[in-house]
C-alpha cells in the first residue's frame, strides 16, 4: 500500500502564485521578493508534506518568467569558511553555481550574484572571477554601516547608499541565496533605497514556507522547523504584532520578530513613512496552510523528520562538528510531540540485524553494521556488512532484488569479480578498506547488466528508491554516503563507527 498523500502541490502553486501577484500590484515599483528556504530541491518539505514538489519553487517562477529577474546573495564569510549544505554535502559557493544551472535547465537565469558582507576575502575574489569569467554580473556588497541601530546611518549615502545599485529590468525581483544570513534582506532594503532616491516607489515581500503562520505553533510541522533551524538556535513564536494589530494568533520565527521594529523603522525611513506592513506575518506570502489536505498524514511526517533530525544532529555530535546541547533540544522537542526514535520505521530492524550478525559469530573484520529500508509499500528491507561489501550496497542490493521480484539464490554481482576488486583494493592500491561500498557497487552493477539480465532488470528498479527512509546502525563510510545521497535515500545513523580507524 502507498503512503497517503497530505498535500495538495497544485492548490499550493495556484494560491501562491495568486499571492504574489497581489503583492505586485500593492506596489507602483517594482516588488523586491526575498524567497526563504531552497529554491531547488526543497527536501525539508517534501518529506514534512507528502505530495509537495521539491521544485515547486521553480514551477512557479516558471510561471511568472516574463515578470521575474532573479538575484542571487552569498555571504562572504560562508565563502571563506567553506560552509557545507548538510543535505547535500557540498559548499554554498558550489550550491550556488549549482543553483544557477538549476535555474538555466528550466528556462531562467541569474541577473546578477552579489557577494554580501564583503571585506577583501581572497576566497570571495576568487570566486567573484569564477563568475564573471563565465560571463555573470557580480556585485561587492559591504556590512552595513550602523546597523541596526543607527537608522539615520542605515539609511543613507554611508549605508545603503555605498552599495552598488542592481540595474533590473522586470517588476518582480527574487532575491535568493543558500542558506541563512546570506544577505538577501539586505540586498532587497539596499535596492529599495536606491529605487526611492530615483522616485520609484518599489516595495519588498518575502516568499516563506516555514513556520506555517496559520496552523499551530506546536504543530510538529512547525516543530520540524524548529528542528532543522536548531543549529542556528531559531525558535518558533507567535507573532506579537499580528495578534496586537488583528487580533489573530499567527507563528513566525524569533529572528523575524525580533527584527521587526529595526526593519519598520528603516522601510519608513526610506518609503518617508509609507510601511505598508502591520507584522512580520504580514510581509510574508505564504500559502503552505491552505495547501494541506490531511493533517493527519502531515503530523506523521513531521514527526518522522524530528526523529531524523534528532539522528542527524547526534552524527554531526560523534563527527566533533556538533554540540550536546543541539541534541538535547532536539529531545525536548520529540517529547512535546510525544515522538521517541523507536517511532521510526526502519531504527529497529537495522538495530536487529546488526545484533544478528554479532551473535553469529561472522568472522568479518570491524563492527558489526546493520542497515534498514522502508519500501513505498512498507516492506521492510535489511542488509549487513560483509568481507565483500558495506551494509549500504548490500541492503541497496536486496531492495532492488525484492522491487524485481528476483529470489535471494540469484546473484546480481558476480563474487569473482567482487573479491577481484577487493584485492586490487587490498593488493594494489593499498587501501585499508578493501570492500565495496554503495558507490562502487552501483558502478559493477551497471557493467554487470550488460551481461546480467537480472542485473539489468534489478538496475532499473533503482529509481523507486528515491525518497526511502533507512537506517544504519554506523557511520556510512564516504562512498556509501555518496551513493545514499545520489539515490536520494533519507538516511539516519545510531552513529556508531564502521571500524576501529580513525579515518573513514
Amino acid at each position: 500500500m502507498l503512503k497517503a498523500m497530505g498535500f495538495d502541490n497544485d492548490k499550493y502553486l495556484e494560491q501562491q502564485s495568486s499571492e504574489i501577484l497581489k503583492r505586485i500590484e500593492k506596489f507602483q515599483g517594482k516588488l523586491y521578493l526575498e524567497f526563504g528556504g531552497k529554491l531547488l530541491y526543497d527536501y525539508h518539505a517534501a518529506r514534512v508534506l507528502p505530495g509537495y514538489d521539491p521544485n515547486v519553487k521553480i514551477k512557479l517562477l516558471k510561471q511568472l518568467k516574463d515578470k521575474i529577474d532573479i538575484v542571487l546573495c552569498i555571504y562572504a564569510g560562508d565563502i571563506e569558511k567553506g560552509h557545507i549544505r548538510g543535505d547535500f554535502g557540498i559548499t554554498y559557493d558550489v550550491d550556488s553555481l549549482k543553483l544557477i544551472d538549476g535555474l538555466r535547465e528550466n528556462g531562467l537565469d541569474i541577473l546578477a550574484v552579489v557577494i554580501t558582507r564583503f571585506d577583501n576575502q581572497a576566497t570571495a575574489l576568487n570566486f567573484k572571477k569564477r563568475l564573471e569569467n563565465r560571463s555573470i554580473s557580480v556585485y561587492l556588497h559591504s556590512a552595513t554601516k550602523g546597523y541596526p541601530t543607527e537608522i539615520e546611518t542605515i539609511v543613507s549615502e554611508e549605508g545603503y547608499g555605498k552599495n552598488s545599485y542592481i540595474e533590473t529590468l522586470n517588476p518582480v525581483v527574487v532575491v535568493t541565496g543558500p542558506g541563512p544570513g546570506s544577505g538577501k534582506l539586505a540586498t532587497c532594503l539596499s535596492q529599495l533605497y536606491h529605487d526611492h532616491k530615483r522616485g520609484i516607489h518599489s516595495g519588498y515581500a518575502k516568499f516563506e514556507t516555514f513556520p506555517v503562520w496559520d496552523i499551530p505553533l506546536k504543530h510538529p510541522v512547525n516543530l520540524s522547523y524548529e528542528a532543522a533551524t536548531a543549529n542556528i538556535n531559531d525558535s518558533n513564536v507567535i507573532d506579537p504584532y499580528h495578534l496586537n494589530a488583528y487580533g489573530v494568533s499567527a507563528v513566525n520565527y524569533n529572528r523575524d520578530v525580533e527584527i521587526f521594529p529595526v526593519l519598520k523603522r528603516i522601510m519608513e525611513k526610506i518609503t518617508s513613512g509609507r510601511m505598508p506592513y502591520a507584522s512580520p506575518t504580514d510581509m510574508g506570502v505564504n500559502r503552505i496552510g491552505a495547501a494541506i489536505v490531511n493533517d493527519d498524514v502531515v503530523q506523521q511526517a513531521a514527526r518522522q523528520e524530528l526523529i531524523r533530525r534528532y539522528f542527524r544532529y547526534r552524527y554531526e555530535l560523534m563527527l566533533g562538528v556538533g554540540e550536546k546541547c543541539i541534541v538535547d533540544k532536539m529531545i525536548l522537542l520529540m517529547e512535546e510531540c510525544g515522538t521517541k526514535v523507536e517511532d521510526r520505521t526502519v531504527v529497529k530492524p537495522a538495530r536487529e540485524k546488526a545484533s544478528e550478525k554479532r551473535k553469529s559469530g561472522s568472522e568479518v573484520p570491524g563492527i558489526s553494521c546493520g542497515a534498514a529500508l522502508e519500501l513505498k509499500d512498507g516492506s521492510i528491507i535489511t542488509g549487513k556488512n560483509s568481507c565483500l561489501m558495506s551494509a549500504a550496497s548490500s541492503l541497496v542490493l536486496n531492495a532492488i532484488k525484492q522491487l524485481a521480484g528476483i529470489p535471494d539464490n540469484i546473484h546480481l554481482l558476480s563474487p569473482h569479480v567482487i573479491e577481484n576488486i577487493s584485492r586490487m583494493k587490498r593488493d594494489v592500491l593499498n587501501l585499508k578498506n578493501e570492500i565495496l561500498d554503495l558507490a562502487e557497487t552501483l558502478i559493477v552493477l551497471s557493467f554487470s547488466a550488460a551481461t546480467n539480465p537480472a542485473a539489468e532488470v534489478a538496475m532499473e528498479k533503482l529509481g523507486e528508491l528515491s525518497s526511502c527512509d533507512a537506517h544504519f546502525t554506523h557511520i556510512p563510510v564516504p562512498g556509501d554516503e555518496i551513493g545514499l545521497r545520489n539515490l536520494q535515500i533519507y538516511i539516519t545513523t545510531d552513529g556508531s563507527f564502521p571500524s576501529r580507524n580513525l579515518v573513514l
